[in-house]
């Protein structure tokens, strides 16, 4: 016969792995959306690939009113992407050339 402590354990083991698995799907992206964003209100971007949970390969692009899943084969979400990694590479450099000028 199953313990009440055995029962109780596997019905919070459901519920915990329900809640989690629930809660990656809600987040994945699920279809590209149509139409493209421009540069300025993009101020991020993470990138999704196919797994049981997520059905396709994304870029999910971050803006003030939320976010946007993008097609990652699209010419113009890999120039964004690419704008994306320049600019940060930039703000790096710069902070990375300040740290040193100040250690000499």
């Amino acid at each position: 016969m199953v313990t009440i402590k055995a029962m109780v354990m596997v019905i919070a083991l459901t519920i915990c792995l329900t809640a989690n698995s629930s809660d990656a799907y809600r987040h994945c992206c699920r279809r590209y959306m149509i139409g493209r964003l421009q540069d300025s209100i993009i101020k991020g971007y993470s990138v999704q690939t196919d797994t049981e949970m997520c059905p396709i390969n994304a870029i999910i692009f971050h803006t003030k009113k939320g976010k946007a899943c993008a097609n990652p084969a699209l010419k113009w979400v890999i120039d964004a992407v690419d704008h994306i990694r320049k600019k940060a590479q930039k703000i790096h450099q710069h902070s990375s050339q300040g740290r040193e000028k100040k250690t000499i």
